[in-house]
Formats: C-alpha cells, structure tokens, sequence
C-alpha cells in the first residue's frame, strides 16, 4: 500500500497514472456495460421532428417498433426543440456533450471542496510536504471522474441521452447560490428543472419546509411562467399531458419491471397484480417525514448540501417510477458522505470510507438486473431491490456538517445564509458548509425514455 500511496503523491508520475486510468476508464465503458443506443434521445429527437415537421401531437408519437413515447411536461419539447434543426447524430452529439458540462460543473461544486481542504491539509504539514504535492487538485479531479463516470447511473443517462445530469445541475446551481450568500437569485433553476420534469418538484418544498419562502416564490413562478409558455405554444399538447399523459403510466414502461427503484417499484414486483395504492400511499407519507425532519435538522446545522442531498434522495423514493438512470440524484448524498469520512481523523475514517466504497460498487455493479426476469422471493426481495435499499439507507443515516467553521470572535446574519462566522475579519457562511470556508481554508431500463 506504501508504494501505491507513494505512486499516487509524487508529481512527476501523476500525468502518466491519470492517462492510464482515463484510457481503463474509457476501454471498460466502450467494452463492457450494455449499451442503451441513445433511446431516450431517439424518443425526443422523434416527438420533436414530428411535431414540427409533420404536425404530429407531441403525446400521439410512439418510437417505432415500440410503445414508447415522449412523457415530460410540454416545456420539455419548447426546450428540446432545436432538435428540429440538426441530424440525429448532432442531437446525440448535443446531448453527451450537455451531460458532460453538467458533470464537470457537479464535480467541482460537490467535490471541489473535499479536494482543496485535503491539499490544504497536506501543504500545511510543511514547504517540503506542499511542493510533493504539487498539482494534486488536477489529478484527484482526473480520478473522481473517472469513478463518476463508472457510476451505473451515470453512464445509463449517457447511454440513454438522458436529461437526469442536467436537471441536478439546475437544482445544484441553486443550492450554491443559497450555500454562498446569493440566495435572492436562488429558485430559477429548480423552477427550470420542476417544468422539464416533475421530479424536482419536491425541492419547491424544501424551500419552503426551510423558510426560504421568496425562493420557493421564485421556483413556482418560473415553473407556472414556463408551463404557460409552453401551454401558448400548443395548448392541445398541454390539456393532453395534464389530463391524460400524465396519469398513463404505462408510457414509460411496466412498474414492476426490475429498473424501477423506487418504493412504488418494490411493492408492484411484490404484487405484480395488484399493487396496494394505500401501502405506497402510507410508505411516501413515511418517507417525506422523515425528509423533512432531517432536512430541517441539516439546516438548522448550517448545511445546505445535505438537505438538497437529501431531497434528491427523498425524491427518487416517493416518485412512482425511479428508473436507474434517475439515481444520479444519488451523488450528491454519496459525495457528502465520503466528505464527512474523509473530514475525520486517519484512524476514524478508515471504516467510514470503507463504508462509501462498498456503496460505491454496489451501485456500479448492475446487480439489480440479476433479477431482470424473476423478481420473485425472499433472495429477489433484497437483490433486485439493492438500490432502493441503499436510497432509504442514506436518507435515514445522513452525514453530519462537513468541516463546520472554527468558532469566531462575533457572529452575525449574512443576507441569504442560515447563519455566519466571522474570523479574523473574513466571512464565511455556515450554510454553505464545506461550500465555502474563506475563514477556514483560502485555497477554498431499455426505452424508459423517462
């Protein structure tokens, strides 16, 4: 293990291991994970092409050779309509290309303080110990990305064409702005993100079981302004999903089937007849109070990132269908967990980060899909289940703040932060956990088509 430690800290041989492990990374996705052919991205590109150039009714097209059709708010199609304009491989082009921008730009809000607290703590052991670890934020970026992208979630929305990774951007980029002190702009995106796609919906909430009434404001009058845009551009389409679209589950595939992992999948593959409505009903309700409780309990705490964390996970719990793909809302909790461990001492984190890692390849592993074709028994219970599992788990035990800042001499209110710190005359908001600690640290399933 020395050697190995050795190899990863001395900078002259990081260029080479980083190539090394981007190329595995890369081998292995074009190798070994199924492949889904971009389907999603078919399901858009033809819904929008239809609509467009053939007249079609958005909620009317089916991709051929299948039963599945579009099934987001009609704002979804008004964004996605410049798909009318390119090729089919330009939109598949487009939509990699936007999953990857979102990637990086989670990489370095969730991670990006984890990686400078940690070279920081290495630079102050001494001058001879700081120039060792030159260039250390690149390479363990490098690496982060490459697990990242091993992530079986991850690489589904790609695979897919998925939207998932942007709409968890939108919703971060609101989280920072509230975790920074920017909160008076803070709604916009999740109001984006709840028009896409209802899932988000849950975060309005969240401002509002936090106090953050004007945001949630914001968040609703975006997300009504978006509809109604959406709504005058083809009301037919609007009155369709509403009514009707909507309700249909069966657009977007069966609920039983083994890639959805939500609590609603679990009852429908232990009752494939007849799932109990009011067993789910009573599960949800459970399951948001215990959101709510620990959401609360995180920003009174000062922790912005774990509440959203925690609404995301909340979320994919509660949703009628959580397709594999939709469990990118998983990261940030995975990402604050492993933060926590690594914040403690070296001989406490050892079994926490063990801990992480264990999760970590269980959900990079596939092991649901062992049950694709019989999700029966007790064995089929806890197998086929293992992500929802892992969800429930991680709303239940939730990290605690990360890195809280060191106790000053005075503290008072910042405008759009939950509490502040001030040390040696430099401010910091508490609420943006290990967001932002200037105080502290100056460096800083096929055809889901859902």
């Amino acid at each position: 293990m020395r050697r190995v430690r050795d190899a990863l800290t001395t900078t002259g041989r990081r260029p080479a291991i980083a190539a090394a492990l981007v190329v595995a990374t890369a081998v292995f996705l074009a190798t070994v994970p199924l492949h889904r052919g971009f389907f999603d991205v078919g399901v858009y590109y033809g819904t929008v092409n239809d609509w467009v150039h053939h007249d079609g009714r958005i909620y009317d097209y089916l991709r051929p050779g299948t039963q599945y059709g579009f099934t987001y708010p009609p704002f979804a199609a008004v964004v996605m309509l410049p798909m009318a304009l390119v090729s089919w491989h330009v939109a598949i082009a487009i939509s990699a290309v936007l999953s990857a921008v979102a990637s990086a730009l989670l990489l370095r809000w969730l991670a990006g303080p984890a990686v400078r607290r940690l070279v920081a703590r290495r630079a102050d052991t001494g001058p001879g110990a700081a120039r060792h670890d030159d260039g250390r934020p690149w390479f363990v970026f490098v690496v982060a990305g490459c697990l990242f992208a091993l992530f079986e979630p991850v690489r589904d929305t790609f695979s897919f064409g998925q939207v998932n990774l942007l709409l968890v951007a939108l919703v971060f980029a609101d989280a920072r702005l509230l975790a920074t002190g920017r909160g008076r702009y803070a709604g916009i995106g999740i109001g984006l993100a709840t028009a896409i796609k209802l899932t988000p919906a849950l975060f309005i909430g969240y401002l509002l079981i936090t106090g953050r009434r004007r945001q949630a404001g914001v968040a609703t009058g975006t997300a009504g302004a978006a509809t109604l845009l959406a709504a005058l551009i083809d009301p037919g389409a609007s009155r369709a999903f509403w009514t009707s679209a909507l309700w249909d589950t069966d657009r977007v595939g069966a609920l039983g089937y083994v890639s959805n992992q939500s609590l609603q999948g679990v009852l429908a593959r232990l009752q494939p007849d007849h799932p109990s409505r009011l067993v789910w009903l009573v599960c949800v309700v459970a399951v948001l109070a215990v959101w709510a409780y620990r959401a609360r309990a995180a920003v009174r705490d000062g922790d912005d990132r774990t509440g959203f964390a925690l609404t995301g996970l909340a979320a994919c719990l509660v949703s009628p269908v959580t397709w594999v793909h939709h469990l990118v809302w998983l990261i940030p909790a995975l990402l604050i967990l492993t933060d926590s461990a690594l914040s403690r001492s070296p001989g406490a984190r050892r079994w926490p980060l063990a801990a992480c890692g264990a999760l970590y390849v269980v959900l990079c592993s596939s092991v649901v899909w062992l049950w694709r074709w019989d999700s029966s028994g007790p064995a089929a219970f806890l197998g086929a289940n293992a992500y929802v599992w892992i969800t429930l788990g991680l709303l239940l035990v939730p990290p605690g703040p990360v890195g809280r800042t060191r106790p000053g001499p005075r503290a008072r209110r910042l405008p759009g932060a939950t509490t502040a710190v001030v040390t040696d005359g430099v401010p910091a908001t508490r609420s943006a956990g290990a967001w932002r600690r200037r105080a502290v640290d100056p460096s800083g399933g096929r055809g889901s088509s859902g």
